[in-house]
């Protein structure tokens, strides 16, 4: 069983998180915790109509009622009867919770929105989902705003063929490509001087794993990573991007850098990250 944290805002971006993911794993048996944090710290007329509560009683009131109005809605509009549905309400910083509840409910996959209430249309990631993709410890979803849930017929895997890339990394998207009966387009950039076989090995390997799922390799080549890959999600239209991260990677320099509006990121695309640290766990089955 897949257990599956999607943080709330209760924006719609949010709920349209929530719903991708339900709709991402729709037919598996899953329980999602919808999680809320809430740091109070000014009064107003309305909490003091409850006087005889503490401003972390009112907080938790009112925030365990909109989860459940999250939890009403989301099996309303996409019913399944092998999901379920928790509720986190707590007095936390979001990204420090977000570890904590992986840690202690062996989360495999957080999925999140890209943009909160305030998002702005012209930002690629909010705050918030910029510091969850660094500092993630299992796999993590980002869900552009208003994107639609489509099935992700094709998945696109950019990788740059590191050694300390596990098969209990990539499990992830093998599942999901078994879902959906995916092709997984594999990805690789590289420039004019590159030798292919300095990574034959690693590239058997993947394709050893993927033996079993619809999937293809790409060899591009570009003088950047990052306008390699935006330039050819511009020309296949891949319904999900998916890389690994490692620490001190190109993905820094993809997505915390002005190159990604230069090039003109596409923002209608969903994002997985999935971290490699020599830390982290298997996931899960």
């Amino acid at each position: 069983m897949k257990k599956i944290l999607v943080p709330t805002d209760f924006s719609e971006n949010s709920f349209n998180a929530l719903k991708y993911g339900v709709n991402l794993f729709a037919g598996e048996e899953c329980t999602f915790y919808i999680l809320h944090t809430y740091t109070p710290a000014l009064y107003n007329a309305e909490f003091m109509a409850y006087s005889n509560l503490s401003l972390d009683e009112i907080y938790r009131i009112r925030v365990n009622k909109s989860l459940s109005q999250v939890v009403s809605r989301i099996q309303k509009e996409v019913p399944d009867a092998r999901h379920s549905y928790k509720k986190i309400g707590c007095f936390a910083l979001l990204q420090d919770e977000i570890k904590n509840q992986v840690t202690e409910k062996g989360i495999d996959m957080v999925i999140m929105g890209t943009q909160g209430i305030t998002g702005a249309a012209q930002i690629l990631f909010g705050t918030q989902t910029i510091y969850a993709i660094k500092e993630a410890i299992c796999p993590i979803l980002a869900i552009p705003a208003h994107g639609e849930f489509y099935k992700p017929s094709n998945l696109l895997f950019a990788t740059d063929f590191e050694p300390d890339v596990t098969m209990d990394h990539l499990k992830i998207i093998k599942d999901i490509a078994r879902i959906h009966k995916s092709t997984i387009h594999i990805l690789h950039v590289v420039k004019d001087s590159f030798s292919y076989d300095d990574q034959e090995k690693n590239k058997n390997n993947l394709a050893e794993f993927f033996a079993d799922s619809n999937h293809e390799f790409h060899l591009v080549r570009s003088e950047t990573v990052a306008e390699g890959i935006i330039n050819f999600q511009k020309e296949n239209y891949p319904d999900v991007l998916m890389m690994v991260r490692h620490k001190h990677s190109f993905f820094e320099n993809l997505f915390f850098r002005p190159v990604v509006d230069k090039v003109g990121f596409h923002l209608s695309t969903p994002f997985m990250v999935i971290p490699v640290f020599k830390s982290l766990n298997k996931i899960r089955q």
